[in-house]
Protein backbone atom coordinates (compact mmCIF):
# COMPACT_ATOMS: atom_id res chain seq x y z
CA UNK A 1 0.00 0.00 0.00
CA UNK A 2 0.97 3.40 -1.10
CA UNK A 3 2.46 5.15 2.53
CA UNK A 4 2.10 9.00 1.49
CA UNK A 5 -1.67 8.14 -0.11
CA UNK A 6 -2.77 6.43 3.13
CA UNK A 7 -1.33 9.34 5.19
CA UNK A 8 -3.64 11.66 2.60
CA UNK A 9 -6.74 9.52 3.31
CA UNK A 10 -6.30 9.21 6.92
CA UNK A 11 -5.69 13.59 7.16
CA UNK A 12 -8.69 13.85 5.17
CA UNK A 13 -11.47 11.93 6.71
CA UNK A 14 -9.98 13.72 10.06
CA UNK A 15 -10.94 17.12 9.00
CA UNK A 16 -14.36 16.07 7.86
CA UNK A 17 -14.82 14.02 11.38
CA UNK A 18 -13.37 16.71 13.63
CA UNK A 19 -15.53 19.95 11.74
CA UNK A 20 -18.42 17.94 12.36
CA UNK A 21 -18.16 17.20 15.91
CA UNK A 22 -16.48 20.73 16.65
CA UNK A 23 -19.42 22.07 15.05
CA UNK A 24 -21.67 20.19 16.86
CA UNK A 25 -19.52 20.80 20.13
CA UNK A 26 -19.39 24.27 20.39
CA UNK A 27 -23.16 25.26 19.53
CA UNK A 28 -24.01 23.07 22.41
CA UNK A 29 -21.35 24.29 24.44
CA UNK A 30 -22.63 27.56 23.94
CA UNK A 31 -25.75 27.03 25.12
CA UNK A 32 -25.69 24.54 27.91
CA UNK A 33 -22.46 26.93 28.91
CA UNK A 34 -20.12 23.39 30.02
CA UNK A 35 -17.27 24.38 30.22
CA UNK A 36 -15.64 20.63 30.25
CA UNK A 37 -17.62 20.46 26.63
CA UNK A 38 -16.31 23.89 25.37
CA UNK A 39 -12.83 22.54 26.27
CA UNK A 40 -13.70 19.96 24.70
CA UNK A 41 -14.77 21.36 21.58
CA UNK A 42 -11.36 23.26 21.67
CA UNK A 43 -9.74 20.19 21.24
CA UNK A 44 -11.91 19.06 18.14
CA UNK A 45 -10.58 22.47 16.47
CA UNK A 46 -7.24 21.41 17.51
CA UNK A 47 -8.03 17.92 15.90
CA UNK A 48 -8.59 20.01 12.71
CA UNK A 49 -5.60 21.84 12.59
CA UNK A 50 -3.66 18.63 13.27
CA UNK A 51 -5.61 17.09 10.04
CA UNK A 52 -5.01 20.09 7.93
CA UNK A 53 -1.26 20.01 9.16
CA UNK A 54 -1.01 16.19 8.62
CA UNK A 55 -2.17 16.87 5.06
CA UNK A 56 -0.17 19.33 4.18
CA UNK A 57 3.28 17.71 5.87
CA UNK A 58 2.46 14.30 4.13
CA UNK A 59 2.12 16.38 0.46
CA UNK A 60 5.35 17.62 0.97
CA UNK A 61 7.02 14.73 2.47
CA UNK A 62 5.75 12.60 -0.36
CA UNK A 63 7.82 14.87 -2.83
CA UNK A 64 10.60 12.89 -4.67
CA UNK A 65 14.20 13.91 -4.37
CA UNK A 66 15.72 16.66 -6.49
CA UNK A 67 19.05 18.36 -6.86
CA UNK A 68 18.66 20.25 -3.68
CA UNK A 69 17.35 17.16 -1.53
CA UNK A 70 18.68 14.01 -3.17
CA UNK A 71 17.14 11.85 -0.11
CA UNK A 72 13.65 13.51 -0.67
CA UNK A 73 11.79 15.64 1.50
CA UNK A 74 10.86 13.08 4.75
CA UNK A 75 12.10 15.42 7.38
CA UNK A 76 9.62 17.23 6.56
CA UNK A 77 6.66 15.05 8.06
CA UNK A 78 8.47 15.56 11.98
CA UNK A 79 8.70 19.78 11.07
CA UNK A 80 5.30 19.36 10.73
CA UNK A 81 4.91 17.09 13.57
CA UNK A 82 6.75 19.88 15.82
CA UNK A 83 4.67 22.62 14.38
CA UNK A 84 1.22 20.65 15.69
CA UNK A 85 2.97 19.95 19.14
CA UNK A 86 3.81 23.30 20.26
CA UNK A 87 0.24 24.73 18.62
CA UNK A 88 -1.61 22.08 21.16
CA UNK A 89 0.49 23.12 24.40
CA UNK A 90 -0.92 26.72 23.56
CA UNK A 91 -4.43 25.58 23.13
CA UNK A 92 -4.29 23.45 26.40
CA UNK A 93 -2.68 26.26 28.10
CA UNK A 94 -5.88 28.29 27.13
CA UNK A 95 -8.20 25.55 28.08
CA UNK A 96 -6.22 25.42 31.40
CA UNK A 97 -7.21 29.26 32.60
CA UNK A 98 -10.59 29.14 30.84
CA UNK A 99 -11.79 25.77 33.01
CA UNK A 100 -9.76 27.15 36.14
CA UNK A 101 -11.87 30.32 36.27
CA UNK A 102 -15.14 28.38 35.97
CA UNK A 103 -14.31 26.72 38.63
CA UNK A 104 -13.42 29.49 40.92
CA UNK A 105 -16.23 32.02 39.94
CA UNK A 106 -18.55 28.27 40.00
CA UNK A 107 -20.28 28.67 36.66
CA UNK A 108 -23.18 26.13 36.06
CA UNK A 109 -23.72 24.87 32.99
CA UNK A 110 -27.49 24.16 31.55
CA UNK A 111 -28.18 20.68 31.63
CA UNK A 112 -29.70 18.77 28.60
CA UNK A 113 -29.38 15.58 26.82
CA UNK A 114 -28.21 17.13 23.66
CA UNK A 115 -24.75 16.96 25.99
CA UNK A 116 -25.07 13.65 26.42
CA UNK A 117 -25.96 12.94 22.90
CA UNK A 118 -23.00 15.02 21.92
CA UNK A 119 -20.64 13.33 23.39
CA UNK A 120 -21.72 9.33 22.78
CA UNK A 121 -21.81 10.37 19.00
CA UNK A 122 -17.90 11.94 19.63
CA UNK A 123 -17.18 8.75 21.35
CA UNK A 124 -18.32 6.22 18.19
CA UNK A 125 -16.78 8.93 15.78
CA UNK A 126 -13.55 8.57 17.10
CA UNK A 127 -13.69 4.71 18.26
CA UNK A 128 -13.93 4.49 14.44
CA UNK A 129 -11.54 6.80 13.61
CA UNK A 130 -8.98 4.97 15.74
CA UNK A 131 -9.54 1.58 14.52
CA UNK A 132 -8.58 2.84 11.06
CA UNK A 133 -6.01 4.81 11.85
CA UNK A 134 -4.06 2.00 14.38
CA UNK A 135 -4.45 -0.39 11.34
CA UNK A 136 -2.75 2.00 8.98
CA UNK A 137 0.11 2.71 11.57
CA UNK A 138 0.42 -1.08 11.78
CA UNK A 139 1.28 -0.93 8.06
CA UNK A 140 3.16 2.45 7.88
CA UNK A 141 5.36 3.84 9.97
CA UNK A 142 4.32 7.29 10.03
CA UNK A 143 4.53 9.90 13.07
CA UNK A 144 1.57 11.57 11.30
CA UNK A 145 -0.42 8.85 11.30
CA UNK A 146 0.51 7.51 14.23
CA UNK A 147 -0.38 10.48 15.96
CA UNK A 148 -3.55 10.92 14.64
CA UNK A 149 -4.07 7.57 15.97
CA UNK A 150 -3.23 8.38 19.39
CA UNK A 151 -5.04 11.63 19.39
CA UNK A 152 -8.20 9.77 18.24
CA UNK A 153 -7.72 7.41 21.12
CA UNK A 154 -7.53 10.09 23.64
CA UNK A 155 -10.74 12.12 22.72
CA UNK A 156 -12.58 8.83 23.19
CA UNK A 157 -11.24 8.94 26.97
CA UNK A 158 -11.62 12.61 27.26
CA UNK A 159 -15.08 12.67 25.99
CA UNK A 160 -16.34 9.92 28.22
CA UNK A 161 -14.64 11.98 31.20
CA UNK A 162 -16.82 15.35 29.74
CA UNK A 163 -19.79 12.96 30.02
CA UNK A 164 -19.34 12.10 33.39
CA UNK A 165 -18.81 16.12 34.36
CA UNK A 166 -22.53 16.62 32.64
CA UNK A 167 -24.00 13.83 34.37
CA UNK A 168 -22.37 14.77 37.61
CA UNK A 169 -23.75 18.66 36.76
CA UNK A 170 -27.21 17.08 36.84
CA UNK A 171 -26.84 16.17 40.52
CA UNK A 172 -25.84 19.75 41.60
CA UNK A 173 -22.25 19.00 40.93
CA UNK A 174 -21.24 21.53 39.03
CA UNK A 175 -17.42 21.92 39.75
CA UNK A 176 -16.78 18.63 38.04
CA UNK A 177 -17.14 19.96 34.60
CA UNK A 178 -14.65 22.72 35.68
CA UNK A 179 -12.35 19.91 36.41
CA UNK A 180 -12.66 17.95 33.37
CA UNK A 181 -11.78 20.62 31.55
CA UNK A 182 -8.34 21.07 33.19
CA UNK A 183 -8.10 17.20 33.11
CA UNK A 184 -8.49 17.67 29.52
CA UNK A 185 -6.09 20.46 29.32
CA UNK A 186 -3.40 18.24 31.06
CA UNK A 187 -4.33 15.82 28.67
CA UNK A 188 -3.72 17.94 25.63
CA UNK A 189 -0.42 19.20 27.06
CA UNK A 190 1.23 15.61 27.77
CA UNK A 191 0.10 14.35 23.92
CA UNK A 192 1.92 17.43 22.56
CA UNK A 193 5.11 17.02 24.15
CA UNK A 194 4.96 13.05 23.42
CA UNK A 195 4.52 14.43 19.76
CA UNK A 196 6.99 17.21 20.08
CA UNK A 197 9.86 14.48 21.62
CA UNK A 198 9.18 12.23 19.09
CA UNK A 199 9.47 14.68 15.76
CA UNK A 200 12.51 16.25 17.91
CA UNK A 201 14.32 13.25 18.11
CA UNK A 202 14.63 13.15 14.22
CA UNK A 203 15.32 15.96 13.71
CA UNK A 204 18.23 16.19 15.90
CA UNK A 205 19.48 13.43 13.81
CA UNK A 206 18.83 10.35 16.80
CA UNK A 207 20.95 7.64 15.84
CA UNK A 208 19.13 4.15 14.61
CA UNK A 209 18.09 1.96 17.52
CA UNK A 210 19.65 -0.84 19.09
CA UNK A 211 17.57 -3.68 17.08
CA UNK A 212 18.57 -2.36 14.03
CA UNK A 213 22.18 -1.66 14.58
CA UNK A 214 22.34 -5.24 15.56
CA UNK A 215 21.19 -6.08 11.96
CA UNK A 216 23.85 -4.04 10.54
CA UNK A 217 26.88 -5.58 12.61
CA UNK A 218 25.42 -9.23 11.66
CA UNK A 219 25.44 -8.00 7.90
CA UNK A 220 28.75 -6.37 8.04
CA UNK A 221 30.24 -9.33 9.86
CA UNK A 222 29.91 -12.00 7.41
CA UNK A 223 32.37 -10.21 5.51
CA UNK A 224 35.50 -12.48 6.80
CA UNK A 225 38.26 -9.70 5.79
CA UNK A 226 37.07 -6.68 7.51
CA UNK A 227 36.47 -5.36 10.89
CA UNK A 228 33.67 -2.61 12.14
CA UNK A 229 35.63 0.89 13.51
CA UNK A 230 32.31 2.79 13.69
CA UNK A 231 29.03 2.59 12.24
CA UNK A 232 26.93 6.09 12.21
CA UNK A 233 23.87 7.01 11.14
CA UNK A 234 21.66 10.17 9.36
CA UNK A 235 17.86 9.72 9.69
CA UNK A 236 16.20 11.01 6.15
CA UNK A 237 12.24 11.22 6.98
CA UNK A 238 11.79 7.51 8.44
CA UNK A 239 14.76 6.21 6.59
CA UNK A 240 18.44 6.33 7.49
CA UNK A 241 22.02 6.97 5.61
CA UNK A 242 25.19 4.57 7.37
CA UNK A 243 27.99 5.78 7.50
CA UNK A 244 30.30 2.89 7.60
CA UNK A 245 34.06 2.40 8.41
CA UNK A 246 35.63 -0.63 8.44
CA UNK A 247 39.44 -1.98 8.67
CA UNK A 248 40.89 -4.13 6.12
CA UNK A 249 44.70 -6.04 6.09
CA UNK A 250 47.42 -3.79 5.24
CA UNK A 251 48.29 -5.66 2.33
CA UNK A 252 44.96 -5.28 0.60
CA UNK A 253 44.88 -3.94 -2.96
CA UNK A 254 42.63 -1.20 -3.44
CA UNK A 255 40.61 -2.78 -5.42
CA UNK A 256 40.11 -5.48 -2.72
CA UNK A 257 38.83 -2.92 0.05
CA UNK A 258 36.70 -1.84 -2.66
CA UNK A 259 34.94 -4.63 -3.72
CA UNK A 260 34.48 -5.38 0.29
CA UNK A 261 33.08 -1.82 0.65
CA UNK A 262 30.56 -2.54 -1.81
CA UNK A 263 29.71 -5.77 -0.78
CA UNK A 264 28.59 -4.30 2.37
CA UNK A 265 27.11 -1.45 1.23
CA UNK A 266 24.99 -3.87 -1.43
CA UNK A 267 23.76 -5.98 1.74
CA UNK A 268 23.22 -3.29 4.47
CA UNK A 269 20.65 -1.24 1.65
CA UNK A 270 18.68 -4.23 1.10
CA UNK A 271 17.72 -3.81 5.12
CA UNK A 272 14.62 -1.90 6.01
CA UNK A 273 14.84 1.68 6.18
CA UNK A 274 18.28 1.98 4.83
CA UNK A 275 18.47 4.32 1.70
CA UNK A 276 22.19 4.36 1.23
CA UNK A 277 25.43 3.77 2.92
CA UNK A 278 28.52 5.34 2.31
CA UNK A 279 31.79 3.00 3.44
CA UNK A 280 35.03 4.28 4.25
CA UNK A 281 37.98 1.48 4.29
CA UNK A 282 40.80 1.83 6.55
CA UNK A 283 44.03 -0.28 6.88
CA UNK A 284 44.30 -2.35 9.90
CA UNK A 285 46.84 -0.83 12.49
Amino acid sequence: MNRYNDTKKVSILGIIANLFLFIIKIVVAITSRSQGLLADAINSGTDIFTSVMTYIGNKLASKPGDREHPYGHGKVEYVFSLIISICMIFLSYKILINSYIAIVEKKELVFSFYLIAVCVITIIVKLFLYIYTIKMTQIHENLLISAASEDHRNDMFLSLATLIGIVCSKYGLYYIDGIVGVIISIWIAYVAIKLFLSAYCVLIDTDINDGLKEKIVNVIRKCDNCEIDSIKSSPVGVNYILLIEISVEEDFTLEEGHAIAEKIKKEVCKLEKIVDAIIHVNPKI
